[in-house]
């Protein structure tokens, strides 16, 4: 018999929520229900209805609603939403329409992310679960919160966040807490009840409490070959060392930073040219793949018994290198006293934020000197030998890039440069910027 409910709460309340389409119960009831009783919770995100019905052997059988929106209606109001009882369908607020409780098969997943990288697991994750016989879908999304960016310093939604929303996901199932172990945060949590969390660059700490709630776990995909580089900036410092191989990672979370068992890797050849954000969106895009095919594993449990420990005396350590964050105020300079090569790597794992910068000397035809500071974008080592240079801290141009004197005879040929407030430009453009001025490294 199917299931049919009164709600006692005012019109503005009952007739947005009759509009609302809730997620599927998890329960089947094919029997008549005396009796019931709805328990109401609610936060700025969702409304929770929890029904309990006991069994004739004195079990609860509970079954969780979730709603994703009340348009206008205040909290306040969600609030009073205090009585649900069964009757018969023709005293329903549903009217002679009755509600059948079905059974809602998909297991639901929430990301945690933020910057444009994440954007690629969502998108990896929400094509999935659109496929026919997808047997996840994805219940909510957590990331950062809005912040201030660029020269304007307009509030703006986190990239992961805006991504979302123009894929058509609700708002109210962005959550943006300040703190992963926030209390009111993680009671929405545990009200959507997800069997797996997913982290991509999510950039907060996990406390226990969090990771106690998904059934089948936290799982992060890492952009590096674990042990080595565990972190913030592993693909950064992975460039930064001049790697000629790196991969992803598919482990599960624990408290300690980036030493879960592993699940899955992926390895790649890294290109002697490939700059930092390249190589991290590369390394998403596989590693969005890995965990689209291990997923089957990982909600049977299969994923817990094959993963392998991670051996922590291997382990490196990757230090905190993202947009959002802060870094050595002096770590951004080159200096030409090292060998190009190491320069290079340098400009490659920098490249985006916040970038490589050098001070030089442009010298006009009355001896006029004026220090010039510039950031340094795109460079390639070179390969002849330092036959360009009059003097010791001569800057040459040579077929269209501006060629560094470095350590031990090397040479850096810089093709892009920019200086502050300019646009990027190419190494001819600027030099024919310069009018006739020698420019000398400092």
């Amino acid at each position: 018999m199917a299931l049919s409910l009164a709600i006692n709460l005012p019109p503005p309340l009952r007739d947005n929520l009759l509009r609302l389409q809730p997620l599927a119960p998890q329960f089947q009831f094919k029997f008549p229900i005396p009796s019931a009783r709805i328990r109401c919770s609610s936060s700025f995100n969702h409304i929770s209805l929890k029904m309990v019905r006991v069994t004739p052997n004195n079990n609860p059988l509970v079954c969780h609603f979730h709603t994703a929106q009340f348009g206008g209606v205040r909290r306040r109001m969600i609030r009073r939403l205090w009585c649900v009882q069964s009757q018969s369908a023709s005293s329903s607020l549903f009217s002679s329409t009755s509600t059948t409780i079905t059974n809602n098969t998909k297991k639901s997943i929430v990301l945690l992310g933020a910057p444009q990288v994440s954007t690629i697991v969502l998108d990896a994750l929400l094509t999935a679960s659109a496929l026919p016989h997808s047997s996840f879908e994805v219940a909510a999304i957590v990331t950062q919160p809005a912040a201030r960016r660029d020269r304007g310093k307009k509030l703006m939604l986190s990239p992961l966040a805006n991504y979302a929303l123009d894929r058509g996901f609700s708002s109210h199932l962005i959550f943006t807490p300040q703190r992963a172990g926030d209390d009111t945060f993680l009671s929405d949590l545990k009200a959507l009840q997800p069997q797996l969390c997913i982290t991509a660059a999510y950039g907060n700490i996990l406390p226990t409490k969090f990771l106690d709630i998904p059934s089948a776990g936290t799982v992060n995909i890492h952009p590096s070959l674990l042990p080595i580089y565990r972190g913030a900036a592993p693909v950064q410092r992975a460039l930064q060392d001049g790697v000629k191989q790196t991969g992803v990672s598919l482990a599960f979370t624990v408290r300690a930073l980036d030493a879960g068992p592993i699940i899955a890797t992926e390895t790649i050849e890294v290109d002697d040219h490939i700059k930092a954000p390249d190589l991290l969106e590369l390394l998403f895009h596989k590693g969005s793949k890995l965990l689209i095919a291990e997923l089957p594993s990982i909600f049977d449990g299969s994923a817990r018994v094959k993963a392998q420990p991670q051996d922590d005396s291997k382990a490196t350590l990757a230090p905190k290198f993202c947009y959002f964050m802060q870094i050595g105020p002096d770590e951004s300079w080159l200096f030409f006293d090292q060998e190009a090569p190491v320069l290079h790597n340098k400009v490659r794992a920098f490249s985006g934020w916040p970038g490589t910068r050098a001070k030089i000397q442009a010298v006009d035809k009355d001896g006029q000197k004026k220090t010039l500071e510039i950031k340094i974008i795109t460079t390639r080592v070179c390969s002849h030998e330092n036959e360009h240079f009059n003097e010791a801290d001569d800057i040459a141009f040579v077929n269209g890039a501006l060629v560094f004197p470095c350590g031990r005879g090397t040479s850096l040929e810089v093709l892009e440069v920019q200086l502050p407030g300019k646009n990027v430009v190419k190494a001819a453009a600027f030099w024919n910027g310069l009018r006739g001025q020698k420019l000398k490294k400092l």
